[in-house]
């Protein structure tokens, strides 16, 4: 099941949330319930499935996606009301990659761990301990921080690169989408395709810069998929020109098969903190990527576009790069 979250044309002009079930290239409006968080927070409480309740919610209003999507009036999958109480962050060096970069990988990480860098030794760990036993605790994964609901941008939406940053580049990646229920527990809503944009000049003048090069919008959807994520996942990154042209092109996998780390494992290690099991808050999760166009030294320029599809996840994700001026805040003493 997909689902997605958008808005109606209103003559007020503010719009009116739905939640729908993606049929096609049609849109089910869900009945009593203007949010996937909302929804979410009911099946928790009655203690059924999400799909079991979407399905039983089903009503007979109907839209068209592409009417939605060329109005931009799609919103991101998930969301909460106040954009402070959703965390969005994510996982590095989870990937294997391609069967060559595979290769190369493991031979770079072999040998005496003291002879490798800090990355190497951080994807070794993964590959030798991300996939731990039934019950067992495995490798912890690298972790950052991306910001709060507020840098999350819906399919469609531009992605406003700081006028500071060195670089916006795309990372085509899966994210997990989480509520916390009224227990404290971490309830995964589903999945959906994002765009976990960094700034990676930044990153590459120094690993330790990598919390600063994280610190930038990202987007996700259209599209939710509630259930199990598929263990091979297949996709396509695109950057398309200021003219509407394809000028660079990727596929990419995901999904546990092509993963050094299980999502259980990545999972646990984030909610693990007391601070992430708070009640009502959502999370969105980035699990990593192995494809990136700045790797094959693609300079993406503000007014194009980033693309990403798999069909797994339906629709594709769509967002235009843009510069944004930015305003110092000077600090001043009390």
């Amino acid at each position: 099941m997909l689902l997605i979250q958008f808005l109606t044309e209103s003559t007020t002009g503010a719009g009116t949330r739905h939640i729908g079930i993606l049929e096609q290239s049609s849109i089910r409006v869900i009945d009593g319930y203007s949010s996937t968080y909302a929804l979410a927070q009911s099946a928790i409480r009655q203690q059924i499935g999400l799909e079991q309740l979407a399905n039983s919610a089903i009503g007979n209003v109907v839209y068209q996606y592409e009417d939605i999507a060329k109005a931009g009036r799609i919103l991101p999958p998930l969301d909460h009301a106040d954009p402070a109480h959703c965390y969005v962050t994510g996982t590095g060096l989870t990937h294997l990659g391609s069967a060559d970069a595979r290769d190369a990988m493991h031979k770079k990480i072999g040998g005496d761990m003291d002879t490798l860098s800090d990355s190497m030794k951080m994807f070794r760990l993964g590959v030798e301990g991300g996939k731990p036993e039934q019950g067992q605790v495995g490798a912890q994964p690298e972790w950052f921080y991306k910001g709060d609901g507020s840098v999350v941008s819906a399919s469609g939406q531009t992605l406003n690169m700081p006028d500071f940053a060195l670089d916006g580049g795309e990372e085509p990646e899966i994210a997990g989408l989480y509520v916390i229920g009224d227990d404290g527990a971490p309830y995964r809503v589903g999945y959906a395709i994002g765009n976990e944009f960094s700034d990676h000049i930044t990153e590459r003048q120094n690993y330790l810069y990598l919390a600063h090069s994280k610190l930038r919008p990202c987007s996700i959807g259209p599209a939710l998929l509630v259930g199990e994520l598929p263990s091979h996942v297949a996709g396509t990154s695109r950057i398309i020109d200021k003219e509407g042209q394809v000028r660079w092109e990727k596929s990419f996998v995901s999904g546990e098969q092509n993963m050094s780390h299980t999502i259980a494992n990545l999972e646990y290690h984030h909610f693990k903190y007391i601070l992430f099991n708070r009640p009502g808050d959502v999370h969105i999760h980035f699990f990593g990527t192995a494809t990136l166009s700045f790797a094959d030294n693609v300079s993406v320029q503000a007014g194009e576009t980033f693309e990403i599809e798999a069909p797994a996840f339906g629709p594709a994700l769509r967002n235009k790069l843009e510069v944004s001026k930015t305003t110092f805040a000077k600090v001043h003493a009390l």
